[in-house]
């Protein structure tokens, strides 16, 4: 590798597969040229938590091997994706007065400042992921985007705080480094996915981006170019395929064969007497395609109602003018950017990592946009995230404290 140039890595641990992307960044470049992907499918996780630890390390593992043989570069660092329903999100303002005689705004004032806004009131099993300032007010002064040299007497933070519980963070941090990594950070699955297929001007329109998983939907909210609302959903696309394994009386291995060759997002045409063979999936008898239609629009509906719950909750359901963005493995489904349009009343579009060099052709997907946005996460130096890495590093020295007590 030569002097100017440095590679960054992302791992998204997914409840259906382990994605790892590796970067190759020129100094000088903008974008990173992708050198590595390894994909390993996976069963030890359950709704984004790891339910599984050896089956989970197994998976990191193998996808971390075929990366690297593709690549040619060693793994030992990468920013890791974080996921489940446990995540929750809030807004929060910090107010300080300015130290120093001179009054002039210092780096020690802005971290005081992210204190006073993170001193919120949590469960004992809850802990602070990330703390990402949204906006400063420097003596009245609105939207100041970097205070720091700036003189006054009254700062002001906006921020947006994520939330997770402490003993999903230990698993897996756990499983990552039985997999012989050291985690440079942890970010929320659909702000990593944000990262990888959003345009500032898209942030400063208002969007929404939902990133639509194997057993859960990761929800991001961007208004005026800052992230205002964060959730993830409990359901994903994994339970369109359970739900063809009951309504056709059918295995998982070829429900599934069947979504991913005639599903689609669609209500079910009046009247259609169209029919699939069964028996080219090694299973008995036919089906109606209607009722194929049937069953997957029904949990498709759920899904973008359950997301237009969640942006009425964000006070942003009829306010986004770049619309919403999908991403991720389900949303690749035929048709389901219409199907979110009727449901939301919001302009759908399918989002894709784009703009990269090196292996295009495999990273020209929604289901990867999580593990390109973790890498490109990993490119800005982990060391200088102020809180995301206070808190999760609070974390892991616990984890280490606790081993430590059982050793000679």
């Amino acid at each position: 590798m030569k002097k100017d140039e440095s590679t960054f890595v992302g791992i998204d641990i997914g409840s259906t597969k382990v994605a790892c992307v590796v970067g190759l960044h020129q100094e000088g470049s903008a974008m990173p040229s992708i050198i590595g992907v390894g994909l390993s499918p996976t069963t030890g996780l359950r709704r984004g938590v790891v339910a599984d630890l050896e089956e989970t390390v197994s998976s990191i593992t193998a996808a971390l091997e075929e990366a690297e043989r593709m690549s040619g570069v060693a793994i030992d660092k990468a920013t890791i994706s974080v996921d489940g329903a446990h995540i929750q999100s809030l807004n929060s303002r910090g107010v300080i007065a300015v130290s120093g005689p001179d009054h002039k705004i210092t780096r020690e004032d802005l971290a005081r400042a992210e204190d006073a806004a993170a001193a919120i009131n949590l469960d004992n099993n809850r802990e602070i992921m990330q703390l990402i300032p949204r906006n400063y007010i420097v003596d009245g002064q609105t939207n100041v985007v970097d205070p720091e040299g700036m003189h006054g007497v009254r700062l002001e933070i906006d921020t947006h705080i994520i939330t997770v519980t402490a003993p999903a963070v230990k698993n897996l941090n756990n499983v990552i480094t039985r997999s012989g990594v050291s985690p440079n950070g942890f970010v929320v699955v659909p702000l990593a996915s944000a990262k990888a297929i959003l345009t500032k001007r898209q942030k400063e329109l208002g969007v929404a981006v939902v990133d639509i998983g194997g057993e859960t939907t990761g929800l991001a909210v961007y208004q005026e170019g800052n992230i205002s609302y964060t959730s993830i959903l409990p359901i994903g696309s994994t339970y369109i395929t359970k739900d063809l394994v009951y309504g056709l009386r059918t295995n998982i291995d070829i429900a599934e064969k069947i979504k991913l060759k005639y599903g689609r997002a669609a209500k079910p045409k009046a009247k259609s007497t169209d029919q699939i063979n069964l028996e080219e999936f090694g299973s008995t008898g036919k089906s109606l395609r209607s009722e194929i239609d049937t069953i997957i629009s029904s949990r498709c509906e759920e899904i973008f109602s359950m997301i237009g719950v969640e942006l009425k909750k964000a006070g942003k359901d009829s306010m986004l003018s770049a619309g919403v963005v999908l991403t991720g493995g389900g949303s690749k489904l035929d048709g389901m950017a219409d199907f979110a349009k009727d449901i939301l009343k919001l302009p759908v579009s399918i989002g894709k990592p784009s703009g990269f060099t090196g292996i295009v052709d495999k990273i020209n997907d929604p289901s990867l946009a999580c593990a390109i946005g973790l890498m490109l996460e990993d490119m800005e130096n982990p060391q200088d995230r102020g809180r995301v890495n206070k808190s999760i590093n609070k974390i892991i020295h616990r984890i280490k404290s606790v081993f430590k007590s059982f050793m000679p």
